[in-house]
């Protein structure tokens, strides 16, 4: 006998809207953490993204609440009953949209509170009351600090891929939420890795925890395949981005780079390429970012360009494949990314691209998801560039249409000092993060001869002499170890 969410003993108002949202049969997170958190255990949940682990502990917790659920306008009858953090925005608004759906017919209520936008819709959220609050780190604290929200009388507490709030650093945050939370309350912890550091917090918060776990630890999706490419050079990876997109016919892909620079130069690259793309990541507001999102899962936009701290929460539907621009420098990061498709038992692609230096990262990667992922030869030809055209009259030179194409560029893109480059010759990975070479500024200072043809030709004032005397006449210009300037 097939196992069925009516068999959980879920309450009829959940059961309606599940059955609404077209849900048949409980995934295996799902079959074994909904009886486990519905007896009040603390577990301690190994899931992959996409294997459905929301509804995995948000359909028990509502059912744990049911018996406090009311009509009562009063603020004062909801109070935040189960507290659920996430490290995201993306992630927040996703779960908050997931229980939204699963609470509606039953009389209890959600919020979700995140920075990047205005705090205070959030504030007239939380005097309005819910018993379910979903939240970033960062803007709990803001909250709690203004006295905004209590967590007073909050009976669970779930840590939404634990390993992601460690890896950006919301340890210390944590645990400030921790010791404002009652000490009597039942504690759920999902994560996609488990590292020392995950073991170490479940031990710290969870009580005589349960573990749940549906598939191998740190391990990838069988039903995602995984294919790395090596490229010949940085300049070659925005080709070979293209090449794979068209060549593969990807209705829609989402490409990890892991800097935010990166990531608006590579959608812009590829908008010339002719292909619709945009970037989103951790520098933009959330509501461009929630923008950009709609578009994308409208099928506005093919190709979305994404950091990994703004991937995070980005859920959708049978999206066909994703492809790491840059490897990840945590192996760990590689398994969330490659989660964002093959969902929900969908089939899905996972594209890399590798140059020499990205041996380190492969092996890392290969070594934690225990398995070998052997490099294949992709071939780009030569590096293309956009075709040059003769400059009119009244064109800027090239040097002023580079600044103007900068001043388009978000103050964060623009903002970072590119590293100093040798005199020796301008690297590669300068020539592709868009540098050009300068002369003045790569090549020591040699006087031409017409220079000093004219200084000696020059008629020797008083006035001329006497600062001669003091000290030698340099170029502006050699004090910065570049060529020199005609007086």
């Amino acid at each position: 006998m097939s196992t069925t969410f009516a068999s959980f003993g879920l309450a009829e108002p959940i059961l309606r809207a599940v059955d609404e949202l077209g849900y048949r049969e409980p995934t295996p997170i799902q079959a074994q953490a909904i009886p486990i958190v519905m007896q009040g255990r603390d577990v301690m949940g190994a899931a992959q993204t996409g294997t459905g682990k929301t509804a995995g502990f948000a359909l028990p917790i509502l059912q744990r609440l049911m018996p406090h659920a009311n009509a009562s306008a009063s603020p004062a009858r909801h109070p935040v009953r189960a507290l659920i953090l996430a490290p995201t925005r993306e992630l927040a608004d996703q779960i908050h949209e997931n229980v939204r759906e699963y609470a509606k017919h039953t009389g209890l209520r959600s919020a979700v509170v995140f920075g990047g936008v205005d705090i205070r819709p959030q504030v007239a959220a939380l005097r309005h009351g819910c018993e379910v609050l979903i939240a970033t780190p960062g803007r709990l604290l803001d909250h709690m600090g203004q006295k905004t929200v209590s967590l007073a009388q909050a009976e669970i507490l779930v840590l939404d891929e634990a390993d992601r709030m460690l890896d950006m650093g919301f340890l210390p945050d944590i645990q400030r939420i921790i010791h404002a939370l009652p000490e009597r309350r039942q504690n759920l912890m999902f994560s996609a890795t488990f590292s020392g550091e995950i073991r170490k917090l479940a031990e710290a918060f969870l009580n005589d925890p349960v573990l749940v776990e549906v598939a191998r630890r740190n391990a990838t999706a069988d039903n995602v395949e995984q294919i790395v490419y090596r490229v010949a050079d940085l300049e070659s990876k925005r080709a070979a981005v293209a090449k794979l997109v068209r060549e593969r016919q990807l209705s829609q892909v989402i490409v990890f780079t892991n800097t935010k620079i990166g990531a608006g130069r590579l959608a812009r690259q590829l908008e010339r390429d002719g292909l619709n793309a945009a970037a989103i990541h951790g520098d933009k507001t959330q509501q461009e970012r929630l923008a950009t999102l709609e578009a994308f899962k409208k099928g506005e936009i093919v190709v979305l360009v994404a950091t990994d701290v703004a991937a995070r929460g980005l859920d959708i539907v049978e999206l066909p494949a994703v492809i790491n621009y840059d490897l990840p420098y945590s192996a760990e990061d590689y398994v969330h990314r490659i989660g964002r498709t093959g969902r929900a038992g969908a089939s899905g692609l996972a594209l890399s691209l590798m140059v020499d230096n990205d041996e380190r990262l492969l092996v890392e990667i290969e070594k934690l998801i225990k398995r070998k992922l052997p490099p294949e030869r992709l071939d780009v030809g030569p590096a293309q560039e956009r075709p040059r055209r003769e400059r009119r009259d009244d064109e800027p030179a090239a040097r002023g249409r580079a600044s103007s194409s900068r001043r388009g560029d978000s103050a964060a893109e623009r903002g970072g000092s590119p590293r100093r480059r040798r005199p020796e010759g301008e690297p590669a990975a300068s020539r592709a993060a868009g540098y050009s070479r300068d002369p003045f500024f790569f090549e020591p200072y040699e006087p031409r001869p017409a220079e000093e043809g004219a200084a000696a030709a020059a008629p020797e004032t008083p006035e001329r002499a006497q600062g001669s005397a003091r000290r030698p006449r340099r170029p502006v210009a050699a004090l910065l170890g570049g060529g020199g300037r005609k007086s």
